[in-house]
């Protein structure tokens, strides 16, 4: 009997489900449990789902890419940023970049090649919102430090996009040194992000017009989806970035119709399934035989990105005058990383496939070390900082 992909595809559902149940259990995010189950039952190890059968789900991976973007988009309410203000924009700006750099220039003192030490630095600058947002739910969490990061998980993942853009870009351009000259490697990143911004904005206007004339869930679901797949698609047929695109679509759609919160519910139905399957996917295609291998650039990935968060949001908090538990304890809280890291990682390897391999391993395992310890990193930090109570 000749088993086909939507058997496996059922497979990664199911063990995603049970092992991310054991992960809540053991008081761990999710995502943790739905990596395990996809090294588990992937070809690394018990080799439940083949590799050619791995290889053809990129598809599904596409589009949990496209969604986790637009909702980061939907983060940015022009009067929710009027309200915050400056600081956590700031902070948000500081911290990714600072873990960007560290991680690069630390990884090109160690004699590796520029071109996987600026990706690399520029997957650090990344954080997952989910971990951290669920200690500060479980534990009523309350304060300053509290309210900065809420708004500083929101607008870091967007650095890290733009971060990602121009290094991608860089990278491009010294990998075919002859082919792009120095000025088109200085400008290209900027007319591809200008590029993914403006038909993102685009996008997001169109978004509006059908949404005039369907006003049932359902249609409304098939409009959100159709504009999610033809944005990602339209990025990667015209060289752009789909994550930024695709993020700038849901900012666009969530400003100025007043359906968006309601698209964005019908998203958070939906979608719990596709980034499932995504996660273990993801996990399936970690090849823990080249950890060996990989060990420096690994640790040093680890540590150097800690430091970098740590440092960065010290010296913005400080820039912007926030009070002292902020400097002191942000930084702290922003150690896990999980979907748009791993989202990048996959990008990168489908740009630079021979340093493909290197980089997701690297970024999956820190994902998983980040995951584990990530949540109870935060939990100290705001008990330290006073934010939580008893």
């Amino acid at each position: 009997m000749q088993l086909n992909t939507l058997f496996y595809l059922a497979l990664i559902l199911f063990s995603g489900l049970i092992f991310g149940r054991l992960g809540k259990l053991l008081k761990l995010p999710n995502v943790t449990g739905y990596l395990i189950a996809g090294l588990l039952i992937g070809p690394c190890l018990f080799k439940l789902v083949p590799l050619n059968v791995t290889s053809q789900l990129t598809i599904v991976s596409e589009m949990a890419l496209a969604f986790i973007a637009f909702s980061i988009g939907a983060e940015f309410k022009i009067p929710y940023l009027k309200k915050v203000g400056a600081t956590p924009i700031v902070i948000a700006v500081f911290e990714a970049l600072a873990a960007s750099i560290v991680v690069t220039v630390v990884l090109l003192l160690f004699k590796f090649d520029i071109k996987i030490a600026l990706v690399l630095g520029a997957i650090a600058s990344a954080t997952a919102p989910a971990a951290t947002i669920m200690v500060i739910k479980q534990f009523a969490a309350k304060g300053p430090v509290t309210e900065t990061l809420l708004s500083v998980v929101a607008l870091d993942d967007a650095v890290a996009l733009i971060a990602f853009g121009f290094a991608a870009a860089i990278a491009k351009s010294l990998q075919h040194p002859h082919e792009v000259s120095v000025i088109m490697s200085m400008v290209s990143p900027v007319i591809e992000i200008v590029g993914s911004i403006l038909l993102g904005f685009l996008l997001g206007i169109l978004f509006t017009i059908p949404l005039r004339y369907f006003k049932k869930d359902s249609n409304r679901l098939i409009i959100t989806t159709a504009f999610v797949f033809l944005g990602s698609s339209l990025a990667t047929m015209l060289g752009l970035s789909p994550l930024l695109l695709c993020m700038c679509m849901g900012a666009m759609l969530i400003n100025i119709s007043q359906a968006g919160g309601a698209i964005l519910k019908l998203v958070d139905i939906v979608t719990p399934p596709i980034f499932l399957m995504f996660f273990v996917i993801s996990g399936m295609e970690l090849n823990i035989y080249v950890i060996p291998q990989i060990g420096v650039i690994g640790i040093i990935y680890v540590i150097c990105r800690v430091v970098g968060k740590v440092a960065g949001s010290y010296l913005g908090a400080a820039m912007m005058k926030a009070p002292a538990p902020v400097k002191k304890y942000l930084g702290f809280t922003l150690i896990p990383q999980a979907g748009v890291a791993i989202g990048l990682s996959l990008v990168a390897a489908g740009d630079f496939p021979e340093l493909g391999e290197t980089i997701r391993t690297v970024v999956l395992c820190a994902t998983l070390i980040y995951e584990l310890v990530g949540p109870a990193v935060t939990k100290f930090s705001l008990e330290k900082a006073g934010e939580i109570r008893g």
